[in-house]
Order: C-alpha cells, then sequence, then structure tokens
C-alpha cells in the first residue's frame, strides 16, 4: 500500500505541475489585494497570500481523496470542487519564511508551485509574507557580492564537503584581505539554509553599501558533520560539539583561510549560527577565544524551551564566565544573543541572559517580533553585522 501511495504522490506532483503550468496562460480573478508571494514557481497564481496574510492554496489533484496542507505544523484539511481542484485558506500568518508541505491521501510531498529550500530535515515547499521595513532584506540597486559553492576536504567525514561563501562586491578587484563571519544553520537544515532562506548576501549587500557594515567574507558550512570515529555535529553540550568544532578549526577554517584572501587573526574572526547553530557558536565561540573574538548565538534553546533542557550550568559550560568575569569581557570584542519574542526559548534565553549581566558579563541582547523562524534570523544577522570588525 505505502508503494501504491507513492506513486499516486508521484503521479499527483505531475498533475499539479501540469495545471499550474497550464494556469499561467489563463485570465483569473483574485482576492482583492491579493499577491502571489516571491517563493511561488515563475510566480504562480497559488499558494495566494490575501490581504489579512492568511493563505489560499489551490491544488489539481481530481483521484485524490485527501488533501491536505500542513503549515508550520498545523494541517488544514482542503475541500474538493466539482472541477478537481481541492481549496483552502489558512488562519493570518506573521511575515517572514514559513515552510509547508502537501499531503495528499496520507503522503507528504513538496508543492510543485513552490521553490523548494532544504528544511525540517528535506526539501520543503515554502512561503514568503514581506514585512514592511525590512528593504535590507531584499536585492537593491547596490554593488552586489557573490554567493559561490566550493568544496573542501573533510578529515572528519573523510569526504569531500560543500561550503556556501560569500565574498563581498570588490572582492575580485582589490588585494585587500578580509575578515570572516562563519556562520551556522540549524538542526533540520544545512548549508543552503543562511545563503537562501537567510538572504545572506542580500542582507551584507545592503549594509555594506549603506556603511553600516565592513566588507566581510561569510562562509556557510554544512555542521550535520558524522565523525567516522562517532559522534554527530549537535548536541547541547561541549562533547557533543566535537565533531563540528573539528570539521570547523581543523578542516573548514584552515580551507578558507588557504583559498580566500582573508585576514587570520582571532579578531577578524566571527562565528554565530541559529538554534543548533547557536549553541554551536555559544560552545565553540566562547571556549575558543584563541580563534574567535566575536560570538552570535541566536535563538539556541540550550538554556530551555525546548524538550531536555534544563538547569543550565553557566559556569560549568564556559569555565570562567562568571568566575573570572574580566578576563572572559576582555577576550571578546562582540558577544551578541537574540531571540524570538514569541520564540518558547525567549524567557529562559532572557534568564541567561539577565544572570550574565548581573554577573558582568557584557553580552548584547535583542529580542523581535516572531517565534523560532528566519525573519528572526535575518534581523539578529542584521544586527549582528554592524557590531563587527570595527
Amino acid at each position: 500500500m505505502r508503494t501504491v501511495n507513492m506513486i499516486l504522490a508521484v503521479v499527483m506532483t505531475a498533475v499539479v505541475c501540469t495545471q499550474v503550468a497550464a494556469q499561467g496562460f489563463k485570465s483569473e480573478s483574485f482576492p482583492e489585494g491579493s499577491f502571489s508571494p516571491v517563493t511561488n514557481v515563475n510566480r504562480a497564481s497559488y499558494p495566494r497570500v490575501l490581504k489579512d496574510l492568511s493563505v489560499m492554496f489551490r491544488v489539481n489533484a481530481p483521484q485524490a481523496q485527501c488533501v491536505q496542507i500542513d503549515l508550520c505544523g498545523t494541517k488544514y484539511d482542503m475541500t474538493k470542487g466539482d472541477d478537481g481542484n481541492w481549496m483552502v485558506t489558512s488562519k493570518p500568518q506573521v511575515p517572514g519564511f514559513h515552510y509547508y508541505f502537501l499531503i495528499v491521501d496520507g503522503v507528504s510531498v513538496a508543492d510543485p508551485a513552490s521553490q523548494s529550500f532544504y528544511g525540517c530535515g528535506r526539501w520543503s515547499s515554502a512561503i514568503e509574507i514581506p514585512e514592511a521595513g525590512t528593504d535590507d532584506f531584499e536585492v537593491q540597486d547596490v554593488p552586489r557580492g557573490e554567493v559561490r559553492s566550493v568544496y573542501y576536504y573533510s578529515k572528519v567525514d573523510e569526504s569531500w564537503r560543500p561550503l556556501l561563501v560569500y565574498t563581498p562586491a570588490g572582492y575580485r578587484e582589490s588585494h585587500d584581505a578580509y575578515p570572516v563571519v562563519y556562520i551556522q544553520h540549524g538542526g533540520g537544515e544545512d548549508h543552503h539554509g543562511w545563503m537562501e532562506q537567510g538572504r545572506t548576501a542580500q542582507i551584507m549587500d545592503n549594509l555594506i553599501a549603506q556603511g553600516k557594515a565592513v566588507p566581510m567574507i561569510v562562509v556557510s558550512s554544512n555542521s550535520n558533520v558524522h565523525s567516522r570515529n562517532g559522534g554527530f555535529g549537535g548536541g547541547y553540550s561541549w562533547q557533543g560539539m566535537q565533531s563540528f568544532r573539528s570539521e570547523l578549526i581543523d578542516n573548514v577554517i584552515p580551507f578558507v583561510e588557504k583559498t580566500y584572501r582573508v585576514k587570520k587573526d582571532r579578531k577578524s574572526r566571527a562565528m554565530c549560527g541559529l538554534s543548533m547553530g547557536g549553541g554551536q557558536s555559544f560552545y565553540i565561540g566562547l571556549r575558543d577565544p584563541e580563534v574567535f573574538a566575536n560570538v552570535g548565538v541566536f535563538s539556541t534553546g540550550m538554556f530551555g524551551g525546548i524538550q531536555g533542557a534544563s538547569n543550565f550550568d553557566l559556569e560549568k559550560e564556559v569555565p570562567g564566565i562568571l568566575t573570572d568575569t574580566e578576563t572572559f569581557n576582555e577576550k571578546f570584542d562582540v558577544f551578541f544573543m537574540s531571540c524570538g519574542e514569541q520564540d518558547p526559548r525567549i524567557e529562559y534565553t532572557r534568564g541567561i541572559v539577565k544572570k550574565m549581566r548581573d554577573g558582568g558579563v557584557d553580552v548584547r541582547f535583542n529580542s523581535y517580533p516572531g517565534d523560532h523562524e528566519w525573519q528572526v534570523w535575518r534581523k539578529s544577522l542584521h544586527e549582528f553585522a554592524q557590531y563587527l570588525f570595527k
């Protein structure tokens, strides 16, 4: 039966693709003020964002018995019309980037009307709902840098692994050396996340053009590292970080410093990340001050707000942060933390920031409207980048 369902899903995908292509040539009326999000393939008509930021979905699947939309973990039952089109409208969504899936007769598949992004541990559909006042997240008429895909050899994974590397406008023509940010994705994502969902290049291009950030290189690596000797690159503990720590310090950084014109001192390196990557940045960044003098921790769950996180012992995890705070502060030029205001992690994050500040730790903190999602992390990078290397 499972095989039959998988075949059905493939057939449904082909049908939807055909229908989407055909619909592009039809004249169609839409609700006033609605629009096709930029994440649609060729600006397909559906999914469609309405004035109140609810989302209207339409899927052509005349042979299906049941079709649902899974939008950010909320499932919506679609209603089938006489023409074979299934439709439903979601509740209003907050601005930002939202993963979603089609569920066709019990099989979860990506929507061929949407571009695909690697998230939730798979290639996923997504909807981008714009937010006023975030022009720095969009392509603007400014000098633009480049994002390149390159490969390095990992002695941890014993394989060739990819990096996505942003170089600022003017890098090719210049003979200057640049500071570097090593930026980490969250769980269920990979190195594509920051450059695609996170819009790193757009953010950096606009900040640099405005003079709000210095020209810098940004390196996005895949931290889903499996050591041949055992161990995975995640886990909210110092021990759990060791595979990726070795990958980053012994493999990624030496490759970048050999391949690109970069400054090689600690003050010219930063590490930051979101969620799982925030935990990696906290442990590796703060416990390796001889490597990094700048650390950004975005929306990590290590302090609480997720299953298994409790009783975080700050001094144990970062020795000296509370007992030799003056020395700790001297080691870091920038230590920045952030979290979404609707994220279950927010109160735990505020609590640990208060504990740090009460102990004299020089930590900057900001929160932004939103849950555990990309609009918060774009804003986090946007702010963090403005503090760096000055």
